[in-house]
């Protein structure tokens, strides 16, 4: 994609650069064992004040190091769960990407969205939501996220110090069962180092969503970068009413992120080549 044009591969280039220096998400994305300790202070993303030690038994079942460390990624396809998804029959073309992320546990299909995961994220609110009595009856989330083969699951456990007890409740239920299946906590440490750089080139946000968060790892980890599902809009291009989600009818937090300022930077990557944003219809003629 950068390739295809020569000042396009200089402004791609550029950006992962400035990613990489001051995120690194290759090294720092996710706590691990390589880059965690016991005992360890760790700090929240949304808090100055307040930390969480890392404690044996949290430490024990981190993952050793990231399941892709050691490479990079070839084509990625960030998967949004956007309504402007709903019929649109990209299912094939994003299971053809080398790595797949998806969000909040996302359902999945063949025709529009695919099939193929690699990473998807929780939210602790879900957990908190629909897995009530998560102790005593563990199989329903065991379920969802087998749905999901082996694909890496990552949880923001401290974003804010309410996430913790959720994150860790859903990490000692699901790690037992599933140790084929690496559950991931977001390094706070990273996520206020990325929500920094933006906010400094203008973003105005409570927080970063965490579809643009992951969208910016991908940038520094991926050769090409294809956007799926990121429409923050009532109607798409053809004024046709649209759902927030493809799955739901939900809609946005109003209050916390600023989705449609976060469109318009995705829409100047795009414009730099640096990702490709996809908002119509896929063709089978495609792959």
């Amino acid at each position: 994609m950068c390739a295809d044009r020569k000042f396009s591969f200089s402004v791609c280039v550029y950006d992962r650069i400035r990613l990489q220096y001051c995120c690194n998400a290759t090294g720092s994305l996710f706590l691990t064992k390589q880059n965690t300790a016991v005992n360890q202070t760790i700090p929240y993303e949304t808090s100055i004040e307040k930390t969480y030690t890392m404690n044996p038994d949290i430490y024990s079942m981190l993952p050793e190091d990231f399941p892709w460390s050691g490479h990079r990624m070839g084509q990625c396809a960030v998967v949004g769960s956007g309504g402007i998804l709903k019929n649109s029959s990209c299912g094939r073309e994003i299971d053809s990407a080398d790595f797949v992320i998806r969000f909040n546990l996302a359902y999945i299909n063949n025709s529009d969205v695919g099939l193929k995961t690699d990473l998807i994220t929780i939210n602790p609110s879900q957990i908190q939501k629909e897995y009530k009595n998560l102790e005593k009856d563990p199989d329903p989330l065991v379920e969802r996220v087998s749905v999901y083969g082996n694909a890496s699951l990552a949880m923001p456990a401290f974003a804010y110090t309410t996430c913790t007890a959720l994150s860790i409740s859903a990490l000692k239920v699901l790690h037992p069962v599933r140790p084929q299946q690496p559950f991931m906590f977001f390094s706070p440490m990273y996520l206020r180092t990325l929500d920094r750089f933006w906010k400094e080139r203008g973003l105005k946000s409570i927080r970063l969503s965490t579809g643009f968060m992951l969208i910016s790892t991908a940038l520094e980890l991926c050769d090409n970068v294809h956007v799926y599902g990121f429409w923050p809009f009532g109607t798409d291009l053809q004024d046709n009413p649209v759902p927030y989600h493809y799955y739901n009818e939900l809609g946005p937090h109003r209050y916390l992120h600023a989705m449609p300022e976060e469109f318009v930077r995705l829409l100047q990557l795009h414009s730099k080549g640096a990702l490709t944003l996809h908002l119509q219809p896929c063709s089978s003629d495609n792959l």
